[in-house]
């Protein structure tokens, strides 16, 4: 078996964070739990403007605060160009570059890509969810095993809606999941994830997030107090229940990543295997 290589792409801006110890447990998990040969590197991408190259096999990038929305920052442009430069890697070449694309990174590449209407929210959405899957998303392969609905973590002052179905369909990209049905709300309901192509995915939740480690962040003072503050005591004990429920973000969170990252190796074994072959 040849050695992976993982970019992780820190989106960050250093603020601190639960999101990248999660995203890193994940890949040491799947590296143990498998006996995968898996190397990572992190690029600490907007405050470091750190950009990787074309010679990683999976990319990851993370949530991270702040807007989404359009600017001059010094990272913006090489980062963008990443992800065309990986699409286009992917239209041109047999062994393909896989890439996952989390919140903050999946609204960059929505607006980058014109699929869909960035935008800020009203109120912040943030607490443990149902997601509900589109057709598309029951059938896709990063979702299987998942109820529908399922829960995950959202955290976001942000929203992509009003997807250019025009331009998806001539990506040939497909609309997974929409966010929960709110039949009181006369809003659009957000696009919560897409396949961009077979390769590339994104989803506007966190699935990384783990049940353990966030609910020891959510019972430290700091947190409990700045949740009930901004969001009631309601939010903060359902929260936490869910935190201790396995049918809510653990499933989540041993679902989608370690399946991404198990389909992407798998993908990559056999097209060396293919290779040698030949």
């Amino acid at each position: 078996m040849s050695l992976t290589k993982i970019a992780v792409l820190d989106m960050n801006n250093n603020h601190a964070n639960e999101g990248m110890r999660c995203i890193l447990h994940l890949i040491r998990s799947v590296q143990g739990n498998d006996q995968a040969e898996l190397a990572f590197d992190v690029f600490n991408v907007r405050a470091g403007t750190e950009i990787p190259g074309l010679d990683y096999d999976i990319y990851i990038s993370s949530g991270g605060p702040g807007s989404p929305l359009a600017s001059e920052e010094a990272w913006e442009k090489p980062y963008f160009n990443l992800i065309d430069q990986l699409f286009a890697w992917n239209r041109k070449n047999d062994r393909k570059k896989f890439v996952f694309l989390i919140c903050h990174s999946f609204q960059l590449t929505v607006r980058h890509l014109e699929l869909g209407f960035l935008s800020k929210r009203k109120s912040t959405s943030f607490g443990i969810f149902p997601i509900h899957q589109t057709d598309d998303g029951c059938a896709d392969a990063v979702f299987q095993g998942l109820p529908e609905p399922f829960y995950a973590v959202d955290s976001r002052d942000y929203q992509i809606t009003e997807p250019n179905l025009d331009r998806m369909n001539e990506m040939g990209a497909s609309i997974l999941c929409l966010e929960k049905i709110r039949p009181h709300v006369p809003l659009d309901r957000a696009v919560m994830a897409i396949r961009f192509s077979p390769e590339i995915v994104g989803t506007q939740f966190h699935p990384e997030a783990d049940n353990e480690g966030m609910l020891r962040y959510f019972l430290t003072d700091e947190k409990r107090n700045q949740i009930v503050t901004n969001f009631g005591q309601e939010k903060y004990d359902e929260m936490v229940a869910y935190l201790q429920d396995p049918d809510k973000i653990a499933l989540t969170e041993s679902v989608i990543l370690p399946g991404f990252l198990r389909q992407a190796i798998a993908a990559l074994s056999l097209s060396d295997q293919f290779v040698e072959l030949n």
